[in-house]
C-alpha cells in the first residue's frame, strides 16, 4: 500500500509540475519539487500512525515525479535524435533500477535500525542530489531561455525607442498564459489517450510494463521468505537479480540503439524516423514472458532459489530494453507531449501491486506469472512491427506529433 500511493502521487504530479516547468523552466521546477519531496519524505521517518504515513508518502510522491515529468523534455531539449538513445539509456535506467535496489537497502536499515531511518536516510540522500542540482544543473527549455533574453533586451534598450517594448519571441502568444497552459496539461492526456493511436497501444503497453515492475517488486519478498523462509536482510538480496538485468540490457542498449538509428536513417536516404528506435524491441517483447514463466514456475522449494532469479533477471532485461525503446519513440513522436504517457504509466504502477497478493494467493506464482506472461506477448510483440509498417502513416494524420 505505501508503495502504490507514492506511486500515485507519479501519476498526478507531472499534470501540474509539467505546465510549471513550461512556464517557469525545468531547473526551477526540478530543484522546488525535489525540495517538497525532501520535506514530506523526513516526514514520513516521523509518522505516528499510519494515515499519517500515507499522506506523507501521498505529498512526496507529487515531489518525487519531476524528473520523471520534466526528465524527458529535458533530453529533448539538449540531445539531437540521433544521440538520444544513449541519453535515454542512462535517464530510463533510473526510475527503473531505483525500486529494486532501494529495497534490499531498505531491508538491512530495517533488520539492523528501524523503518524509520529508510526515510531518513533517503533524506540525507536527497539533500546531496540537491546541492548538486543548485551547483550544476542549468536551464534548457527554450521558450524560458528566450524570453529571459528578451527581457534583459529591453532592460537595457534605449526606451526613447517604442519598438523596443515590442521585442517579442516566436514562442509569445496566447498558449504561453498560465491558465492556457494548465489546462491543457490537464486535458492533455485524456484527449492523447482516446485520440493517438501510437499512445493508446505503445502507452498501453508502457503501463503495463511500469505497473508489472511495481507488482513484480512488491512480490520478490513474499517469494523468497514465503517460499524459501529466509531473513528479510537475505531476501533482499534477490533484488540485485533484477538490477543486473536491468543494467546489464540497459548498458547493451545504450551501445547499440543510437547505432542502429543512424544505420536505418542511412539506408533510408539520411531521412530519421521514430521507428528507427523500433529494432530493440523486439527481443524484449519476448525476453519479459519468457523470464514470467521461468520465475513463476521455478518459485518453489523443490527448485534452487537461483531458478527464480534467473527469471527475475529475464524479466528486468525486457521491461529496459522495452521501456527504453518506448521512451525513446514517443520523445522523438511527441516532443513536447512526452510527459503526458507518465500519467498512465503512474496509474498502472499504482493499481497493479494492490491485486498482486490476492491473484498470487488464489492462482499461486505458476499460474498468476502465465497469465502476466499471455498479456505481455498480446499486447507487446505486435507493437514494433505494427508501428514500423504503419507508424509514418499514424504521425501524418496526429496533430501532437512532432
Amino acid at each position: 500500500m505505501m508503495t502504490s500511493i507514492f506511486v500515485l502521487g507519479y501519476a498526478f504530479g507531472p499534470l501540474f509540475l509539467g505546465p510549471l516547468s513550461e512556464m517557469y523552466g525545468r531547473v526551477r521546477v526540478l530543484q522546488l519539487a525535489n525540495l517538497w519531496y525532501a520535506a514530506w519524505n523526513l516526514g514520513c521517518g516521523f509518522a505516528q500512525n499510519k494515515t499519517q504515513l500515507i499522506v506523507f508518502r501521498l505529498m512526496a510522491g507529487l515531489g518525487g515525479s519531476a524528473p520523471l515529468s520534466i526528465g524527458g523534455g529535458l533530453i529533448g531539449d539538449t540531445w539531437r535524435t540521433e544521440e538520444r538513445g544513449k541519453a535515454i539509456a542512462l535517464y530510463s535506467l533510473a526510475p527503473l533500477l531505483g525500486p529494486s535496489i532501494g529495497p534490499l537497502i531498505g531491508a538491512w536499515i530495517t533488520q539492523r535500525t528501524t523503518w524509520r531511518w529508510v526515510f531518513w536516510s533517503t533524506t540525507m540522500f536527497d539533500g546531496l542530489i540537491q546541492m548538486l542540482g543548485v551547483l550544476y544543473l542549468q536551464e534548457t527549455f527554450a521558450p524560458v531561455l528566450l524570453e529571459r533574453k528578451a527581457q534583459r533586451i529591453r532592460k537595457n534598450a534605449d526606451p526613447e525607442k517604442p519598438e523596443t517594448r515590442e521585442i517579442r519571441t516566436i514562442f509569445d502568444g496566447e498558449d504561453r498564459h498560465w491558465k492556457n497552459i494548465l489546462k491543457n496539461a490537464l486535458y492533455r492526456p485524456w484527449k492523447m489517450f482516446f485520440l493517438e493511436p501510437i499512445i493508446q497501444l505503445m502507452g498501453v503497453y508502457m503501463a503495463f510494463i511500469y505497473g508489472l515492475m511495481y507488482l513484480y517488486l512488491n512480490t520478490i519478498p513474499s517469494i523468497y521468505q514465503g517460499v524459501y523462509h529466509e531473513s528479510t536482510g537475505i531476501a533482499g538480496l534477490h533484488y540485485l537479480a533484477f538490477g543486473i538485468g536491468l543494467t546489464g540490457a540497459s548498458q547493451l542498449n545504450a551501445r547499440y540503439m543510437d547505432k542502429v538509428y543512424v544505420y536505418c536513417r542511412k539506408r533510408n536516404g539520411g531521412v530519421g524516423r521514430p521507428e528507427f528506435r523500433l529494432p530493440a524491441m523486439v527481443p524484449g517483447t519476448w525476453i519479459l514472458p519468457i523470464g514470467l514463466l521461468l520465475s513463476g514456475w521455478t518459485a518453489r522449494a523443490s527448485i534452487h532459489w537461483i531458478a527464480p532469479d534467473i527469471g527475475m533477471a529475464l524479466v528486468a532485461g525486457g521491461m529496459i530494453l522495452n521501456f527504453q525503446c518506448i521512451q525513446t519513440y514517443v520523445i522523438d513522436t511527441f516532443t513536447f507531449h512526452a510527459a503526458s504517457v507518465t500519467f498512465w504509466r503512474s496509474l498502472a504502477a499504482f493499481g497493479f501491486p494492490l491485486f498482486a497478493p490476492a491473484m498470487y494467493k488464489a492462482l499461486g506464482f505458476g499460474k498468476g506469472d502465465t497469465i502476466l506472461a499471455v498479456v505481455a506477448v498480446v499486447i507487446g510483440c505486435p507493437a514494433p512491427f505494427f508501428f514500423w509498417k504503419y507508424g509514418e502513416r499514424i504521425r501524418a494524420a496526429s496533430k501532437y506529433a512532432s
